[in-house]
């Protein structure tokens, strides 16, 4: 059976255009096995439900800006951490993300705080949710450009709307009156609705010295840490274990 172009007109006009690539080997693959004529089309239509669900989850990790290298499969389980283990994996079953509860991700510079947070936006963006990682840095300095252009309600709905907002970096430095202010809304505005998850090299107890209002940094961390599953991690580098070769390797 050739493809006519009558027929890949008829695909086109349908948006069925990406069967084309397959729909020779499974012509094939029909006429070897005898299937029959309901079973030919259920193939071919599961073929472009899958290649559609392809297509959507490349979207959603390019929109998310996920670092793809980093995922669950991809985490060393051996590395000379320590981490409640069980926590962590029960973490990615993202019952959380279906809870709209937080995660907030403590321990010292390079033991796999933004490998982790990478893959739990991973993971959430192949289960279907919107997610958006960036750096805390990053974030306040859209935030501190959209005043200048006045688009300072956009940005902030792009950071609102996410089913899952990652959050990497907290903390590095004591936050300006804006950054301040800017957090408490992010937070505000997230809080019932959404699920954020925050890596920091700080622990939970030392964030209400970054903020220069009191009042305004407990409003914003009692929310936070309200539904917040926390995970601590401690020993050495993940990072520096995983040399350049090693990293090939893997």
């Amino acid at each position: 059976m050739g493809i006519t172009n009558e027929l890949k007109q008829t695909l086109k006009r349908l948006r069925l255009s990406g069967l084309l690539a397959t729909l020779p080997d499974r012509v094939a693959y029909a006429k070897g096995t005898k299937l029959s004529y309901t079973e030919f089309l259920e193939l071919i239509l599961n073929d472009e439900i899958q290649r559609r669900e392809d297509t959507n989850v490349a979207t959603r990790l390019r929109t998310a800006m996920v670092d793809l290298d980093q995922t669950f499969e991809r985490f060393d389980w051996d590395a000379a951490i320590t981490v409640d283990r069980e926590k962590l994996k029960d973490l990615f079953s993202l019952e959380f993300v279906n809870q709209k509860e937080n995660v907030l991700i403590c321990g010292p510079v390079g033991v796999g705080k933004t490998f982790i947070a990478n893959a739990l936006a991973h993971s959430a963006c192949r289960r279907g949710h919107k997610v958006l990682t960036l750096r805390a840095s990053t974030m306040f300095k859209k935030l501190l450009q959209s005043r200048a252009d006045n688009s300072y309600g956009r940005e902030l709905i792009k950071l609102i709307s996410p089913e899952l907002l990652i959050i990497d970096d907290f903390g590095l430095q004591r936050l300006s009156d804006e950054q301040g202010s800017d957090f408490y809304e992010v937070v505000i505005e997230r809080y019932g609705r959404a699920s954020t998850v925050i890596t920091s090299n700080r622990d939970v107890h030392e964030w209400m010295a970054l903020f220069d209002d009191s009042i305004m940094a407990n409003s914003a961390l009692d929310r936070i840490a309200h539904n917040a599953h926390q995970l601590v991690i401690e020993g050495e580098s993940y990072r520096k274990k995983r040399t350049p070769k090693e990293r090939k390797k893997a």
